[in-house]
């Protein structure tokens, strides 16, 4: 088969809603112009999502920034005795979601470095005490990475400590720590960290457990085009047997303070492509987002016509990758999202953390019918 053909034929099976081969989607990443990935993508955000935008109102909470890890790519970790090292106490929790609250936040996401002087309790009161305080407010919380290593110091199961932190009030799970699963760009970048299959098996016990969890991809260091792609398909391939994901993000890397610091920051022709690629090779997941504060403001903007049906929230008090040279704001108003999201054409529509139409009604809220895909 000729390229022409080989790509005729490809072109032929997502109009027709077929699932791509690794090798095809291998062929998009190396071979595709953008303009014709972005066709092929938007053509299936709008079979799944319609003209629809999603976004949501949630503010973030990174507990402490000690971590016992050293990733190459991260700019937010510190040593226990560096100026830069924070522990929140119970007192800033509050403060937090109060201040969560008092913004109309439905979510906040609370992700950190692994503090090795802290034991798993205090994991857990994190959770307890969020919840206690704001039950309304949905708690997205630790990566497969975090519950990897509550489940080392605790000698327990995952299973075990996934269900401490719901009894606690955790509901659902965000998908950061994938990185790349392949493990000749991994043991690179971030080699003693939970692996591939310690990553899957984490979101697969917590679908089993009926936690609905996000997807990730850490894109633009030193991986290649089949690494992107192998990641891609076993993202795919968890989908089939959990149903659990609800959106998958592409997330650039940010080079800027890290110890890939000489690695060229991706343009954004390469965060295009990626959300494009996504929404083609991911057929089975309902949303893909473009996480504005990685990709900037206008790049997500336009990712809204290449296969991104979502641009986060309002995310307050990120610092995470601000700290690795993000310029982007530290949060955007309501109606900034409304107007980046109408400028694009489409039709903002604010969701839950699970995908349901929030309701406003002055400063009360509620959620109606599900706005998942069919």
């Amino acid at each position: 088969m000729t390229t022409a053909e080989l790509f005729q034929s490809i072109q032929q099976k997502v109009l027709s809603s077929q699932r791509l081969s690794f090798e095809e989607g291998l062929h998009l990443d190396e071979h595709a112009d953008l303009l014709t990935l972005g066709r092929l993508a938007n053509v299936m955000r709008e079979r799944k999502n319609g003209n629809f935008a999603y976004y949501n109102t949630n503010i973030h909470l990174n507990p402490t920034n000690v971590c016992v890890y050293r990733c190459r790519f991260c700019a937010f970790r510190s040593d226990l005795k560096s100026e830069k090292a924070y522990v929140f106490s119970d007192e800033m929790l509050r403060e937090r979601i109060l201040e969560a609250r008092s913004q109309g936040a439905t979510e906040i996401h609370v992700v950190g470095g692994l503090h090795h002087q802290m034991k798993f309790d205090w994991y857990v009161n994190i959770i307890r005490v969020l919840h206690e305080t704001c039950p309304e407010i949905h708690i997205k919380a630790w990566t497969a990475v975090e519950i990897n290593w509550f489940s080392f110091i605790t000698k327990q199961s995952t299973e075990w400590v996934l269900k401490q932190m719901i009894d606690a009030g955790l509901g659902s799970m965000p998908g950061g720590g994938a990185e790349i699963f392949h493990p000749e760009v991994r043991d690179q970048i971030c080699e003693h960290k939970a692996d591939a299959t310690n990553w899957i098996t984490c979101h697969r016990t917590a679908h089993q457990l009926g936690l609905r969890s996000n997807a990730t991809m850490l894109y633009g260091h030193v991986e290649k085009a089949e690494h992107r792609i192998d990641h891609l398909c076993k993202l795919r391939s968890l989908q089939d047997e959990t149903g659990g994901f609800q959106t998958f993000i592409p997330l650039a890397f940010h080079p800027e303070n890290t110890g890939l610091d000489h690695i060229v920051k991706p343009t954004g022709s390469m965060d295009l492509r990626m959300i494009a690629l996504s929404r083609i090779m991911l057929d089975n997941f309902d949303h893909i987002k473009a996480y504005w504060i990685m990709l900037g403001e206008q790049i997500a903007q336009v990712a809204l016509g290449f296969g991104a049906d979502d641009i986060d929230g309002t995310v307050v008090h990120e610092i995470i990758y601000h700290d690795a040279g993000a310029k982007t704001p530290e949060g955007l108003t309501v109606d900034q999202i409304h107007r980046l999201i109408r400028e694009a054409g489409r039709v903002p529509v604010e969701r839950d953390t699970l995908y349901r139409r929030v309701i406003r009604d002055g400063a009360k809220w509620s959620v109606g019918e599900s706005v998942m895909a069919g």
